[in-house]
């Protein structure tokens, strides 16, 4: 079972916000964009699951037709976590843009209500370090989204197979792909169980590796903590983090595991290695009181890339895993 849930429930939505237009197919919608829903210069924030306002990446969209949108997004220079790497947009930056327009489009483009859950089962993406460099403000970036495989029960999307290409300036910098399925909360009560009735206790917090080490500054952002084997690490969840945990969840969110993959790639090949590609599978939901062991391996990669198999362990049973690719880049 996927882990990446996206809970909406624990939001303060604002009622006066459509949370969704258009007939039962999606057809004939007539977009909420950033200009008719909300005064400020982003969408609104219930629509992408975040409740800080900081965390919207995206600022508008459109439709070309029922199943091709244009999202439109920027890029901030002092994320809090997508930080400067090299001189270049951290691209895990991509990934989160990418699970914000599948959301976005969900809710305005796809009928699927507010209170539904959202459950991603993979997600890809490659990028263009060339394409990813900072320039001296904020980087507007378009996101052509396309939307396969579309299943419908009682009027609103309940699984969709999204595709997208990032363009900057027209030039294409990133791609991303990734499948989801949207749960009601009846169903998604019957997934978790009586993990909903009782309180979530999170591990104690342990030491974080050197945040040097794995390609951060500071400790607070390390999500991995040693072991006695160099190629092995104990996720290391801090359910206080602004950015990963920006609402309360019952389990680890998807981005937690995407940035341990990235983080356990620079600690296997080494702080300039630059990630390029990550193609992560979702299996099971990442417990917050179970210890996650996560297990990094090479494997082959391109002529001039290395690339490594980030395996996330609870128990038995293998919940995460990702190959990540990486190539190393000067700075600029």
């Amino acid at each position: 079972m996927s882990i990446t849930t996206f809970r909406t429930e624990e939001i303060a939505i604002d009622t006066t916000i459509a949370p969704a237009r258009g007939t039962e197919a999606g057809r004939d919608a007539a977009p909420l964009t950033a200009a008719t829903a909300a005064p400020s210069i982003t969408v609104p924030r219930e629509l992408v699951h975040r409740t800080q306002l900081c965390e919207v990446l995206l600022t508008d969209w459109s439709r070309t037709d029922d199943s091709h949108f244009t999202v439109a997004g920027r890029w901030m220079l002092d994320h809090r976590m997508f930080t400067n790497i090299q001189g270049r947009h951290d691209p895990l930056i991509a990934a989160e843009t990418f699970r914000q327009a599948a959301i976005l489009l969900a809710h305005a483009e796809f009928n699927v209500p507010l209170e539904h859950h959202f459950l991603m089962w993979d997600l890809s993406v490659e990028v263009s370090p060339e394409g990813l460099y900072t320039g001296d403000d904020t980087t507007a970036v378009e996101i052509e989204m396309s939307c396969h495989d579309v299943t419908w029960r009682r009027g609103s999307a309940s699984s969709i197979r999204y595709t997208a290409v990032f363009r900057r300036d027209g030039q294409i910098v990133a791609t991303a792909s990734g499948t989801c399925t949207c749960a009601s909360p009846a169903v998604y009560r019957r997934l978790r169980g009586e993990r909903l009735d009782t309180p979530v206790r999170p591990l104690p917090l342990v030491a974080p590796t050197a945040p040097q080490n794995v390609g951060r500054t500071s400790p607070m952002d390390v999500v991995l903590a040693p072991t006695d084997d160099p190629h092995s690490w104990i996720l290391r969840a801090d359910t206080r983090h602004p950015v990963l945990f920006d609402h309360e969840v019952d389990h680890i969110p998807g981005m937690v595991l995407l940035e341990a993959a990235r983080q356990a790639m620079v600690a296997e090949l080494g702080q300039n290695a630059f990630l390029q590609a990550m193609n992560s599978e979702f299996k099971r939901y990442v417990e917050l009181d179970t210890p996650c062991f996560l297990e990094v391996d090479r494997i082959a990669a391109a002529e001039g890339l290395e690339a490594v198999r980030v395996t996330g362990r609870q128990g038995e049973d293998v919940v995460f895993a990702a190959d990540v690719t990486a190539v190393r880049v000067p700075a600029v």
